[in-house]
């Protein structure tokens, strides 16, 4: 389709609302996706970044385009395009926000790893929103092609604490034969931002794909995470890490999808909650009727730093195959009040108690962080949530 075609595709799609199962906890009331200005001129910005990291090669994209800061040798580290083959493969229109983008994105990445390569260090992205009242599409393309092996990071950012915009994003990730991508992809937008997400991943035979969630800002929105195992023996691992507070709304909807047989997933997300924030959590693994000796988990575990704050937790399992090993878990708590008793007891402040109880609670899902800088930041921005006093 052209562009006038994705666009009257996307006009023709109703915006969702709480009468749509997957929407049922995320109100959009009052947002339009329509009434913010689209791709602005602005400078691309030096927004801060939550990570230090040695990269093989960096780019930096905002509403006036992309700068490819270093892009490595024997690496598609360039401008996609709209006549790409695998563009819209994964993530199509056939729903509101994915369509928004297909129809509107002006910035978008292609990485492609050839045969064979391995990079020790890793790529890095950094999507900043710098506009007030402006918006930003965003898409991402990543093929590791078979016996390739890499690690890409994106970070979500905005140039203030203030700004107020919407945010779009659409990540296609192919792995062929053999092939070990990490791909990490951590959101820290300001609190007026709505930030939509749509991340799709194709695993293939003897492929592995070890995914990283991190949320952190944005002030209300979705974010879609969709794994297809694809090929026989297949693996896939997700992370995801969460700290909500104020008012803030995170939905995480997710979805493992077995195809071929003898494939892995193991989707494991943890998110602290404060104040009157709120968080949502939606899972379904799909195995499809030849996928026999699917290997499937996923799990959800919240934990309330406060009486207000909440979180919805549904996981689910579509199972058509008869020799498969499908578990799911979710729960939901308040910070034990005898372990706080006992650390503050010993001479420490709430807030440091409080600090030590959330490092405790996300310690397992950081430890599957391969990589040692995103593992730190992640801890770093996770304790950091916790007030001073």
């Amino acid at each position: 389709m052209n562009r006038a075609e994705l666009l009257e595709r996307y006009q023709a799609l109703p915006l969702p609302s709480t009468k749509d199962e997957h929407w049922r906890f995320t109100d959009l009331k009052g947002f339009d996706p329509d009434s913010w200005n689209a791709n602005g001129a602005a400078e691309i910005s030096s927004a801060p970044s939550m990570l230090e990291l040695d990269v093989a090669g960096s780019a930096r994209v905002g509403e006036a385009g992309i700068e490819i800061d270093r892009a490595p040798d024997g690496i598609r580290f360039e401008l996609l395009s709209a006549d790409d083959e695998l563009l819209y493969s994964l993530v199509g229109t056939d729903e509101k926000f994915a369509a928004h983008n297909a129809a509107l994105w002006e910035h978008g990445l292609l990485v492609r790893v050839p045969r064979g390569v391995v990079l020790d260090k890793p790529l890095y992205v950094r999507v900043a929103n710098s506009v007030d009242g402006g918006s930003l599409f965003w898409r991402l393309l990543i093929v590791a092609e078979p016996e390739s092996r890499f690690t890409l990071v994106e970070e979500y950012t905005s140039a203030t604490p203030e700004l107020s915009a919407y945010s779009n994003a659409a990540v296609e990730i192919v792995v062929e034969q053999g092939a070990k991508v990490e791909y990490v992809s951590v959101q820290n937008l300001s609190r007026g931002t709505w930030h939509f997400a749509s991340h799709h991943a194709s695993v293939g035979r003897d492929a592995e794909l070890d995914w990283v969630a991190g949320g952190f800002g944005s002030g209300n929105g979705k974010v879609r995470i969709q794994n297809d195992l694809v090929g026989p023996g297949a693996t896939s691992r997700v992370t995801g890490a969460y700290f909500a507070d104020g008012t803030q709304h995170l939905d995480y909807d997710t979805f493992q999808e077995h195809i071929a047989p003898n494939t892995t997933s193991d989707f494991a997300f943890k998110g602290a909650l404060r104040d009157t924030a709120r968080a949502v959590w939606r899972g379904m693994i799909r195995v499809e009727e030849g996928a026999q000796k699917t290997n499937a988990y996923q799990e959800n575990r919240n934990l309330l730093l406060s009486k207000t704050a909440h979180a919805d937790s549904i996981p689910g399992l579509e199972i058509m195959a008869n020799d498969v090993r499908c578990t799911h878990g979710a729960t939901l708590g308040q910070v034990d009040r005898e372990q706080l008793f006992y650390l503050m007891a010993r001479g420490l402040s709430r807030a440091e108690a409080e600090r030590l109880i959330v490092r405790g609670f996300f310690q397992d899902v950081l430890d599957r962080v391969e990589l040692e800088p995103v593992r730190d930041a992640l801890a770093a921005a996770l304790e950091a949530r916790i007030p001073q006093t």
